[in-house]
């Protein structure tokens, strides 16, 4: 039954005091949806004695007149009523190391996608000021490319808009620079080392990929099969089935994004140095996309990366007759 409804700020704290001084003695279960207070509250709570679970708000059973007329309280009634009922499944909870090591790896992707940025507005506003430039250039961006920039003859006003855009560009490149270090020096913490040298023998991995598996997956063993794991990371296409039709539209959206792209990238090179790869890739495009048959690739490479963080062993490359 419903005892009440109310509202508080969104402190762990002041929940418990309340749940405690009004209902003593009592076993008290609490759920929220993930979002921007990311897992403090559910630690908060497990160290005050309380049984608390993050679930997915895409995993709550909904209606569509609840959808129609969404609001914190039909929000939190729904939640209520379905954690009494058993319906709600918690997503994992990473210990603060884990978490804290996966914001230095994250930080750096978004310092990279930031300079990305930076350098396509550069493009874009030179061709857009009939500005040509050799295309080895503007792909490796070397420092006689950002002389060249700088000593370029434009309008005062032309010249200011291109100073203040090559700035950011070169604040960003100098985060990505320190982001890199940072990074570099985590892999070679003990506690990722050995992991992170075992699957970087598989053809294709880099250092920084194989940091990404080990600080996102963490513990491999807590997926049951290697169909939860493609789950996890995306690899499974978004389907909608009805009667004797199925639609099948590319990959489902749920997914750990920063793993399938860095995955994907690392397939691609991989099919030019493993044999084993190399045979079913050229299969693949014989009746599909290069893009469809390398998703296929990605999904054999997962299943290798799993190998080698279960058994602990390095991986060896197969001999292709």
């Amino acid at each position: 039954m419903e005892l009440r409804t109310f509202s508080q700020n969104p402190s762990a704290g002041e929940l418990s005091t309340y749940l405690k001084r009004n209902y003593p003695s009592a076993d008290y279960h609490v759920v929220y949806e993930a979002g921007f207070c990311g897992f403090s509250h559910q630690r908060e709570f497990s160290n005050a004695g309380i049984n608390c679970i993050v679930v997915n708000p895409a995993d709550v059973p909904t209606t569509g007149k609840e959808k129609q007329r969404k609001s914190d309280t039909v929000d939190c009634r729904k939640l209520s009523q379905s954690l009494s009922k058993g319906d709600l499944t918690g997503i994992f909870i990473p210990c603060i190391e884990q978490q804290d090591d996966r914001d230095i790896i994250r930080t750096y992707n978004q310092t990279v996608k930031d300079q990305t940025r930076y350098k396509n507005r550069i493009r874009g506003w030179l061709h857009f000021q009939g500005i040509t430039f050799g295309e080895s250039e503007g792909r490796y961006w070397s420092n006689n490319f950002t002389n060249w920039l700088k000593n370029l003859s434009l309008s005062p006003s032309a010249r200011t808009a291109l100073d203040l855009k090559l700035q950011g560009y070169l604040q960003a490149r100098s985060m990505v620079l320190a982001a890199t270090r940072q990074v570099r020096i985590l892999s070679r913490q003990a506690r990722y080392k050995e992991r992170i040298t075992l699957i970087r023998t598989i053809p294709g991995v880099g250092e920084i990929t194989a940091l990404l598996f080990v600080t996102e997956v963490g513990d491999v063993n807590r997926f049951k099969s290697f169909d939860a794991l493609c789950d996890y990371v995306g690899l499974v296409p978004n389907t909608h089935s009805t009667g004797d039709k199925e639609k099948v539209s590319g990959l489902t959206r749920r997914a750990n994004h920063q793993l399938r792209e860095k995955l994907i990238e690392a397939s691609w090179t991989a099919v030019r140095t493993d044999p084993a790869l190399t045979m079913p890739y050229n299969n693949y495009c014989k009746r599909m996309k290069k893009n469809n048959a390398i998703i296929r690739i990605a999904k054999k490479m997962l299943n290798r990366i799993r190998y080698v963080m279960k058994n602990e062993c390095p991986y060896v490359i197969a001999v292709v007759k």
